[in-house]
């Protein structure tokens, strides 16, 4: 019994001390986004949902939840947000090319359109990014309009 008291106090005493190490926070400014909001010209009700349910992984700002102070909660998320801002960034939409730009809009609605975005793991906590069939509807549409821009702009070169 002494052994498992021991363990556990160094277990214990570990958590505390990693409370004091994290990794580095997601905290840009929703300014980057404005190339993308301009360039795709979202009706204002997509754009909401692009606020609520995307832009804290997939752009240069995150708003973090309560629960971000705690490690190792706080790797968890920071890895989530590399991964998604490495799949699709809304903040560096000015550097993708022509091409680049028609693929992601695709694969934009067609997650969307699957239910595979946004992520399981991310509504729990965030009631708000539940979308309605109603909601997924208007950013697929909208997702599937800019995207023919895109490719009508790529077959006209």
């Amino acid at each position: 019994m002494k052994i498992i008291k021991k363990i556990g106090v160094v277990i214990v005493l570990i958590f505390l001390i990693a409370q004091f190490f994290g990794p580095e926070k997601n905290e840009g400014d929703l300014a980057s986004v404005e190339t993308f909001i301009a360039e795709t010209n979202p009706p204002a009700d997509v754009r909401k949902i692009l606020e609520t349910t995307c832009y804290d992984c997939h752009s240069s700002k995150t708003n973090y939840p309560w629960y971000n102070t705690i490690t190792p909660v706080n790797f968890w998320l920071a890895d989530h947000v590399k991964d998604g801002k490495k799949h699709f960034n809304f903040s560096t939409w000015s550097a993708y090319s022509l091409k680049k730009k028609e693929h992601k809009m695709d694969e934009l609605h067609e997650e969307v359109a699957e239910k595979k975005m946004p992520l399981d793991s991310y509504t729990w906590t965030h009631g708000d990014a539940n979308l309605t069939q109603d909601q997924i509807d208007a950013v697929v549409t909208w997702a599937k309009k800019v995207q023919a821009d895109y490719k009508q702009q790529l077959n006209a070169k």
